[in-house]
């Protein structure tokens, strides 16, 4: 589990390395129609204070979302197998559904749509929902083919990567009662491993989104954009590390791995708008290239989150037992997940 822990690591450094060569490699400035709204509010010096304000003020307030599931052994309530968990999760998730209908796919249309690409192909093909297509298709196809490697050699071998074993009674017990127990173990050990690939695969769309949206912030001269922003991403880090807490602590990861999670999801947003802040002399967000690789990033994202969450996230634990069980619970979930979806909608009025 360490090694490829360490290898997502090295993914992740490999991305916003290659995102930084591809974005400046064509950096020329493109007058858009589009984007003469912006142009009357450009203050360097304020701009970067409040990009330096951004840093610390998104950095915490990942790390308290994030953070928060996993010390629930210290607030009974939030523990997963507690009804304000499944009301908590519920939430989050809505808040995740909406990043990527209301805030991912709209950049990503924005970018693929804009007057500084030819026509011919971009504004002649879709280009933004055939890539989330592929993305939400792709995601798929991680989770079926991650699921049948880890029952294979984690299940068949005993080994479950976090020092669970199957409870399987002595040998001097009845063997019908032996088989029913191996039974309950493997099926515990399925559900433990899906949790972990859930964790993995949206932590990783997370990643990708905040590198997009940190590196356009740390970019941007223009204070009236950012300022709102900042308290739109406050609140989206908050409730998505939430959500995202919650997969960690339902994937029992041992103590080293879960701080190397919580590290890449509190640092990457601040990191791609250091690297923004770096970049901002060469780097233009209405050239090309930058408008062709945000695009398609976005739209990629976009897939992904919204798999996630309404497969991942929504149906598996409404159509679990837990939900289906209580009917009142489940009415709370639903309107948990309204609010969430319902907050994160209206963040899109001013980011």
């Amino acid at each position: 589990m360490a090694t490829r822990v360490k290898l997502r690591s090295k993914m992740v450094v490999s991305l916003l390395i290659i995102l930084s060569f591809a974005l400046t490699a064509f950096a020329e400035e493109c007058e858009s129609k589009s984007d003469g709204g912006g142009r009357g509010c450009h203050d360097k010096a304020k701009s970067l204070k409040l990009k330096l304000i951004a840093i610390a003020s998104i950095l915490i307030t990942s790390m308290i979302g994030v953070c928060l599931p996993l010390f629930s052994r210290a607030v009974p309530a939030l523990m997963p197998d507690r009804d304000l968990f499944a009301i908590v999760k519920a939430f989050a998730s809505g808040v995740i559904l909406a990043t990527g209908y209301m805030h991912v796919l709209p950049d990503s249309f924005d970018c693929l749509r804009s007057e500084c690409l030819p026509e011919n192909p971009w504004r002649k093909f879709p280009f933004t929902t055939f890539v989330a297509m592929l993305s939400a298709l792709f995601t798929l196809m991680v989770d079926s083919f991650a699921m049948s490697y880890y029952k294979k050699w984690g299940i068949d071998n005993g080994a479950t990567g976090g020092g669970h074993h199957h409870h399987i009674k002595g040998a001097e017990e009845l063997g019908n009662l032996a088989v029913e127990d191996n039974t309950d173990g493997k099926a515990n050990s399925e559900v433990l491993l899906r949790h972990r690939v859930v964790a993995q695969v949206l932590e990783l769309g997370i990643v990708v989104h905040s590198v997009v949206i940190g590196l356009s912030m740390g970019a941007s001269d223009n204070p009236c954009t950012i300022r709102p922003l900042i308290a739109a991403l406050c609140f989206h880090q908050l409730f998505e590390g939430m959500g995202l807490g919650g997969c960690i602590l339902q994937a029992e990861y041992g103590m080293k791995i879960k701080a190397m999670m919580v590290f890449f999801f509190s640092a990457t947003t601040p990191l791609g708008i250091a690297l923004g802040i770096g970049l901002s002399n060469v780097y233009s967000d209405n050239s090309p290239t930058a408008l062709i690789v945000v695009g398609l990033l976005n739209a990629s994202s976009a897939g992904l989150l919204n798999y996630m969450a309404l497969v991942d996230l929504l149906a598996a634990d409404f159509m679990g037992p837990k939900l289906q069980q209580n009917l009142k619970l489940q009415i709370l979930a639903y309107v948990s997940v309204l609010l969430g979806a319902g907050g994160m909608s209206l963040m899109a009025k001013w980011a």
